[in-house]
């Protein structure tokens, strides 16, 4: 009870308890040193037991996250800004084509991917999206800002290294980053239908194994709910634009970015930037073993490039990428948040 005095004084339920002793280590074995079944049986006689807080209102049942409907508002409105943005620089660019010349079009494509970028910024400041102060790293951003730079330059760098080059200018495909842009809003709404389903499973278990056997089908259900909203997106993008990039590619990499973020939200940063930065690696590392390649006695450690892109197209190379570091991600967040720990408010 002292140890764990100032837990148990802001705790308004024993789960919240079981969940933050569950944080610093203390096992069912642990409680049963204390003569308690199990770590839940061992929050609920803590939460009797401090004096003088039971009746204070920080022990009022506190609200589901964001119920007013001018929050949700808000920050769906900011969730659609990068998509918004992007839409309108193809539609201008669509418009605009045989009118500007090379300058004005890159200076319209540079002006909207400020637009979306800034977009981008003010949805992960809050909302359902936003990590609290300290979570963030700015090498997950870096790692980021590699992924969505691929998607639109890297199948046409791979494909000019393959062929001889790199040389003169590569072609572009945007349609997945359009897509990617438009998916930010149904990310939002996914991340914020998970935390507050998680919360309401939280409020409701009187266990903590009981709460992990339904936070787990909710992150399944988030993440499938999202990948099926962002194929269609990804979709409707392609059509847009006539086709271009690999839909397979853009879609494991809106799943890893979401997974990620879910990730940093909830307190594991780490795990997310590192799968983030495996997926940049791999994606680093596929034209460098085919310039590696061309070195005399060197030729075979090109070969897993070449039987990769004569198997599936320069495309599978950030779908191996993307879809190996999103299901390792995967694996982590259905384990960690599944802890109740994850879901606690300060």
């Amino acid at each position: 009870m002292h140890r764990h005095r100032e837990l148990c004084e802001r705790a308004v339920d024993p789960l919240e308890i079981a969940a933050g002793l569950e944080a610093h280590g203390v096992t069912d074995r642990t409680a049963a040193r204390y003569r308690h079944r199990d770590v839940f049986s061992l929050a609920e006689e803590l939460y009797a037991r401090v004096p003088g807080v039971a009746g204070e209102p920080g022990r009022a049942t506190a609200p589901a996250p964001m119920r007013d409907i001018e929050t949700r508002a808000a920050w769906t409105l900011r969730a659609l800004l990068p998509g918004a943005a992007c839409t309108a620089t193809a539609v201008v660019l669509k418009l605009t084509d045989g009118v500007l010349g090379g300058g004005g079009r890159l200076t319209v494509a540079l002006v909207g991917a400020l637009v979306a970028l800034l977009g981008l910024g003010l949805c992960l400041r809050s909302g359902p999206l936003h990590a609290a102060e300290g979570r963030s790293s700015a090498a997950a951003a870096v790692y980021g800002y590699w992924l969505l730079g691929y998607a639109l330059y890297g199948e046409a760098l791979l494909d000019q290294v393959l062929s001889g080059g790199p040389e003169g200018p590569w072609a572009i495909t945007p349609a997945p980053l359009l897509g990617l842009a438009l998916a930010v809003a149904p990310a939002a709404w996914c991340a914020h239908l998970f935390s507050v389903h998680a919360q309401r499973k939280l409020a409701g278990s009187r266990a903590l194994e009981e709460f992990a056997a339904g936070v787990r089908p909710l992150l399944f259900g988030a993440v499938a709910l999202f990948l099926c909203v962002l194929t269609g997106l990804l979709h409707l993008a392609a059509l847009g634009y006539g086709g271009g990039g690999a839909p397979v590619a853009a879609a494991v990499l809106g799943v890893l970015l979401l997974l990620a973020r879910l990730l940093t939200v909830h307190g594991f940063p780490e795990p997310a930037t590192t799968g983030l930065a495996a997926a940049c690696a791999v994606e680093a590392v596929a034209p460098a073993l085919v310039l590696a390649g061309r070195l005399p006695g060197l030729h075979f450690v090109a070969q897993p490039v070449y039987t990769v892109v004569a198997e599936a197209g320069t495309g599978a190379v950030p779908a191996i990428a993307c879809g190996a570091a999103a299901l390792g991600l995967l694996i982590h967040a259905t384990v960690a948040l599944s802890r109740a720990s994850a879901h606690t408010r300060a």
